[in-house]
């Protein structure tokens, strides 16, 4: 079964047709909220907002274990991330959707393994490629037969959140090659990689990063929640594509 993963802007499916909602339980707690089943045209997903469902969860405050445990316990083996980034390379404009294939964590003090307890031997997943690759490969079809512009591409700098960066900061993120930056992208991708479960994620740039484009002195949030509003419009016709290509395999 395949599993969205709703970022800022992203907190319900307009195009889901829920089917019921449960409340997860696992040894890591509790995940941001029910996970939601339904379909999107006519194929069964599971959605869960991983800022819960009023968007009251802060990126560091996500319980990133219990969220991809209980996806992968209710039957998810392929996981797509939607998450908003700010746009690094000058070819990330507002708006833009970008598959990224490569990731840096600059996170700091959040729980990042399922492995860390005597109960359980050290496992040390290999993550040379980040993100699955035919997940990605799909994701990318997907967006093709939608007729949706992508690049295909990118480095997601994960940064700790919940406020946005200093000019300073992006530029130490673009000289260590990042070209994106957003919050959220670790530890999911890892943890996903653990439970053995496809992970891959959607980047919707929703503003310039500080120090860029129109952003020189400041980012205004009203611009971000205008081009987030936009844009997420091209991100569920995405994911009806998706899911088509999902059940195809």
């Amino acid at each position: 079964m395949l599993a969205i993963i709703g970022g800022t802007g992203l907190t319900q499916l307009a195009n889901l047709d829920i089917t019921h909602r449960q409340v997860a339980r696992t040894p890591y707690g509790e995940p941001s909220g029910a996970l939601t089943f339904g379909n999107i045209n006519n194929h069964q997903v599971i959605f869960l907002a991983r800022h819960g469902y009023g968007h009251t969860i802060p990126p560091h405050k996500v319980n990133y274990l219990a969220n991809i445990w209980a996806l992968k316990q209710h039957g998810a083996n392929r996981i797509v991330s939607v998450a908003s980034v700010g746009g690094i390379h000058p070819a990330l404009i507002p708006g833009t959707l970008v598959i990224p294939d490569q990731i840096i964590d600059y996170t700091h003090g959040r729980k990042s393994t399922y492995f860390d307890g005597e109960e359980r031997t050290v496992k040390h997943i290999d993550f040379t490629e980040p993100y699955a690759a035919d997940l990605r490969k799909r994701i990318m079809l997907a967006a093709d037969n939608a007729g949706l512009s992508y690049v295909a591409q990118g480095v997601y700098a994960c940064v700790q959140g919940p406020r946005l960066e200093t000019v300073a900061e992006i530029n130490r993120l673009e000289r260590d090659g990042a070209t994106m930056v957003g919050m959220t992208g670790m530890p999911e991708a890892c943890l996903a990689r653990e439970l053995e479960a496809d992970y891959a994620a959607i980047g919707v740039v929703s503003n310039y990063a500080a120090g860029r484009g129109t952003n020189q002195t400041a980012i205004n949030p009203e611009e971000i929640h205008t081009t987030l509003a936009t844009a997420m419009g091209n991100v569920r016709q995405l994911l009806e594509q998706i899911v088509t290509l999902h059940d195809d395999a």
